[in-house]
C-alpha cells in the first residue's frame, strides 16, 4: 500500500470528494474520509478518536460517518457516530466494509472509498432522509495525517 501522499492523486481524491457530495444530497447524514500514515493504536480506537477531533460528533441528529484508513497498517475502519448506530443493527457497516475491502485488495484504493461513500449514503438516506432545512454541517474534503487532541 502507498504512503499518505501516493493513496490518492488529487483526481482520485476530487473523485472521493465529489462521492461525498453526492452521497449527501439524499440525507442529513455527513459522511467524512481521514487517511493518516498509521494508527498507532488499535485502528478502531484511532478512528474513534479522529471522528471526535474532526468535530464529528457535533452533528445535530448524531449521525456522521467517518471511514478512517491507516495506509501502512493496512486497515481502515467505518465509524458510526450514536445517532445511526442506535437506529441500525450491530452488523449494519458490514456490507460497506467488504466492498471497501476488495477493492483495496487489489489497490484501487479510490474506488474502494467511493464504493464505501455512496453506499453509506444510501444506508443513511433509510433513516436520515434530507430535510429542507439541512445545512452541510461537516467538510466535503479528505482530511489527511496525524491529528493531535
Amino acid at each position: 500500500m502507498p504512503n499518505v501522499e501516493d493513496f490518492l492523486s488529487a483526481k482520485e481524491e476530487e473523485e472521493v470528494v465529489n462521492a461525498i457530495r453526492e452521497a449527501e444530497l439524499d440525507t442529513s447524514g455527513e459522511v467524512r474520509v481521514h487517511i493518516e500514515k498509521t494508527s498507532g493504536t488499535p485502528p478502531y480506537e484511532r478512528a474513534i478518536e479522529v471522528f471526535h477531533q474532526l468535530k464529528m460528533d457535533n452533528t445535530k441528529l448524531g449521525n456522521g460517518v467517518l471511514i478512517y484508513v491507516a495506509v501502512e497498517d493496512h486497515k481502515f475502519v467505518i465509524y458510526g457516530d450514536r445517532g445511526i448506530n442506535t437506529l441500525v443493527p450491530e452488523n449494519f457497516w458490514d456490507t460497506t466494509k467488504e466492498v471497501i475491502a476488495g477493492h483495496f485488495r487489489n489497490g484501487n484504493f479510490k474506488q474502494g472509498l467511493v464504493d464505501g461513500i455512496l453506499m453509506a449514503g444510501k444506508q443513511l438516506k433509510q433513516h436520515f432522509p434530507w430535510q429542507t432545512d439541512d445545512i452541510n454541517e461537516l467538510p466535503d474534503e479528505i482530511s489527511k495525517g496525524s491529528l493531535n487532541p
